[in-house]
């Protein structure tokens, strides 16, 4: 597959609002971190930088978050690298570059440097994808002397199979029992709906490492579901979990109740509840050896590494055989709806 490099230059004059609202107020405009569009949370699109941290990148010298930017580089060497390694899809960002020397990207063994921005400070929208096949995390890097600013960055997906028709319940069984009362039914508009519980909706293939996106509603307060994978077969729910739980304390969205949405279950919780009951919300899970990475609407909820022994049961240990994935009926509350359920398998 060729490369895929499509870019717009976007001079930006950002000091006449700023000047104006200085003068309005005394105060500085405030900055919005980066939100995805409906349309875009549809197509898969989730964000690499959350526009205010670097939580999911790992830093080495000269690296920040700050003021709205993801900054490499400057007076010394810097470097900054995802944690999560990105297979086949699309990496869309805005980036600067100011300074002598020439910045860089490294992804699916393809170093780019320079990169196609000049370096007199103009923002380019670039859309990117290298010609090689393969999964790797992404690099970025500016040598003393010259600073590369990124103001967004997000990565889409692309080579996923779907996972649920729309139509009937072909590709999944559910789990036999009598003590499983939960209800798993296609809707006419196509959606999968899950009542009562407790119950389970199990693939019939296996999944290691992949990328599974989906859509969720919760229709009602505080319900309690997730999405569980590399199952062991023939057993209930025995496998990772990424919760879908909408509830907080305290009015502080960074204090989820029950481990929140986008939490891999008794390991590590969200960092923030994103979506809101009785609305639909976008899920992703990227799965790849020991390291598990969630995003919900878009943002990156969690970033750990199973640092545990090797277990074939992964409530003991690490598991990276492939497994099942599951729906979760938890409880005679449940009522949820999903849709547009896809997964890539990562090689």
């Amino acid at each position: 597959m060729p490369t895929v490099i499509r870019s717009a230059l976007v001079i930006l004059s950002l000091a006449g609002p700023i000047f104006a609202a200085r003068a309005a107020d005394d105060k500085p405009a405030e900055k919005k971190p980066p939100a995805l569009t409906p349309k875009e949370l549809a197509e898969g699109w989730i964000l690499l930088f959350d526009g205010e941290t670097t939580f999911g990148w790992k830093k080495e010298g000269a690296a920040n978050a700050e003021g709205g930017l993801l900054s490499v580089g400057g007076d010394k060497d810097g470097k900054i690298t995802t944690t999560t390694a990105f297979g086949s899809g699309l990496v869309r960002w805005t980036f600067r570059q100011t300074g002598q020397k020439k910045a860089g990207m490294s992804w699916r063994g393809e170093d780019r440097s320079p990169l196609s921005a000049s370096n007199d400070g103009s923002w380019v929208t670039e859309e990117y994808e290298p010609g090689a096949a393969g999964t790797s995390q992404i690099t970025l890097s500016a040598p003393a002397g010259t600073r590369l600013d990124v103001k967004t960055m997000a990565f889409r997906p692309t080579g996923a199979t779907p996972l649920f028709s729309g139509k009937d319940l072909s590709g999944w069984t559910v789990f036999p029992g009598e003590k499983y009362r939960s209800k798993f039914e296609v809707t006419k508009e196509g959606e999968l709906h899950v009542t009562n519980g407790p119950g389970d909706l199990q693939t019939e293939t296996k999944y290691g490492d992949f990328v599974l996106q989906l859509e969720c509603k919760t229709n009602g307060l505080a319900l309690n579901s997730g999405i569980f994978f590399r199952c062991i077969a023939g057993q209930y729910q025995n496998g990772y979990e990424m919760q879908i739980q909408n509830a907080y304390q305290t009015d502080n969205r960074t204090k989820p109740k029950d481990f929140g949405t986008g939490a891999i279950y008794r390991r590590v919780p969200a960092r923030k509840v994103v979506s809101n009951d009785n609305e639909w919300f976008t899920m992703t899970l990227i799965a790849r050896g020991s390291h598990f990475s969630t995003w919900v609407n878009g943002y990156q909820t969690v970033d750990w590494t199973d640092d545990r022994k090797s277990d074939e049961n992964p409530r003991k240990g690490l598991r990276t055989a492939p497994g099942h994935l599951s729906i979760q009926g938890h409880d005679p509350t449940t009522d949820l709806l999903f849709r547009n359920i896809r997964i890539a398998e990562m090689k």
